[in-house]
């Protein structure tokens, strides 16, 4: 079986397809990534074949509101302009191209990257879409059915007013169903699978020194790889700079570690380290509330204090305090006074730890990688919706 997968050229979109890809790969089907093709590097290490596909160019030159705007504006320009509109009508014509001379039997994509589910559509072709957002998709019909609506009329697509492609065969969530925001609906192809962290994209391995801390709490701040606020780094490595704590941060692969001064000999700064290889001697997680780290600081039974700044990250956040899982903290009131009671509330309360574990407990009874190839194995089969109930 032949299997495209399709994402934008970001990290948080591409590193949860990664272990579905590697499962198929590793049950004997041949795998490709359609995405941008700045990507190419980071396709390669996780040895899958790169097809360029796609709008490549930084959005914020494409779209200069976006480098100031964090609130809803935000949030309904990125899915109806960008995600709905802008990058489908870049992607489509390029899958199609490499339809041609490869065609797939099955198309996975990242739930935010519509063009592999157009393409599928006007090929007719099954397809499935692998969850990137921890408290459920956010997308709303009324802001995406018009552009996509426009797409399908350019390639002859019947209408599809309710946007009900985008869970039309399968969808993998690979999050602990109980951080689902119980407000949202779940398309009845939904099915929960346990994360896999696909975050070795990249020749960046644990530092030899993260074996060897002393024995006192590790604090972890990482903020993704998209807002990474040096103000918030500030806030927390100024709270912290007297406590006796471990404080590890990575301030993203586009900043310079030295930029932050001098520290003292507790606080280690790094452009990257994987998730996968550094949680596990953490004991509390920093984050701005993306899924990835999110998701990455449950799978380890580890609490957080959230800042959130943008996107998903407000509506994640509430539902940590919501569940017991740690502290929130408004950027706006955000100071080293705040950023210091938050951790060492987190730390010193015992229940954000239980919270936490539980959580590690629910995603660790999820289905495994072997659940999500049958399943995507019989969708290519039968090229019919696969429900959960």
């Amino acid at each position: 079986m032949r299997v495209l997968f399709t994402s934008t050229p970001s990290y948080g979109h591409f590193h949860p397809l990664v272990p579905f890809a590697r499962a198929l790969a590793d049950a004997g089907h041949e795998v490709a990534f359609a995405t941008g093709a700045s990507f190419a590097p980071v396709v390669a290490h996780t040895r899958f074949r790169h097809v360029p596909a796609g709008f490549d160019g930084d959005i914020n030159d494409a779209y200069p509101q976006l480098r100031t705007w964090r609130g809803p504006e935000r949030v309904a320009f990125m899915q109806r302009e960008v995600f709905a509109g802008m990058r489908p009508r870049h992607m489509l014509p390029d899958l199609l191209t490499l339809a041609a001379t490869w065609p797939p039997d099955l198309v996975v994509r990242e739930e935010r990257e519509y063009g592999g589910c157009l393409a599928a559509e006007i090929l007719g072709l099954p397809h499935a879409a692998v969850g990137i957002t921890v408290g459920g998709d956010r997308a709303v019909p009324e802001l995406i059915a018009s552009p996509l609506e426009a797409h399908r009329a350019r390639y002859g697509l019947t209408p599809d007013p309710d946007v009900a492609m985008s869970h039309r065969y399968l969808t993998l969530r690979p999050f602990p169903p109980s951080f689902q925001d119980p407000v949202l609906p779940i398309a009845p192809t939904t099915h929960s699978v346990r994360p896999l962290l696909g975050d070795r994209s990249g020749p960046e391995e644990l530092p030899p020194w993260v074996t060897t801390l002393p024995d006192r709490p590790v604090i972890y701040i990482g903020l993704g790889t998209v807002f990474n606020e040096p103000a918030i780094f500030r806030a927390f490595l100024t709270g912290l700079c007297d406590e006796a704590l471990t404080v590890i941060v990575t301030v993203g692969r586009d900043q310079d570690p030295a930029d932050y001064g001098p520290q003292p000999e507790h606080v280690h700064i790094e452009r990257y380290i994987p998730l996968s290889l550094v949680l596990p001697y953490c004991d509390l997680v920093i984050t701005n509330g993306g899924s990835g780290t999110l998701t990455a600081a449950l799978a380890h039974g580890l609490p957080v204090v959230v800042v959130p700044v943008a996107a998903d990250q407000p509506d994640n956040a509430a539902r940590c305090a919501a569940l017991g899982l740690g502290r929130l903290v408004v950027p706006a009131n955000l100071t080293p006074e705040t950023a210091r009671q938050a951790v060492l509330t987190v730390l010193k309360d015992p229940r954000y730890r239980a919270a936490a574990e539980h959580m590690r407990t629910e995603i660790d009874a999820l289905p495994g990688p072997d659940y999500a190839v049958a399943l995507l194995e019989r969708l290519a089969a039968e090229k019919q919706p696969i429900l959960q109930w």
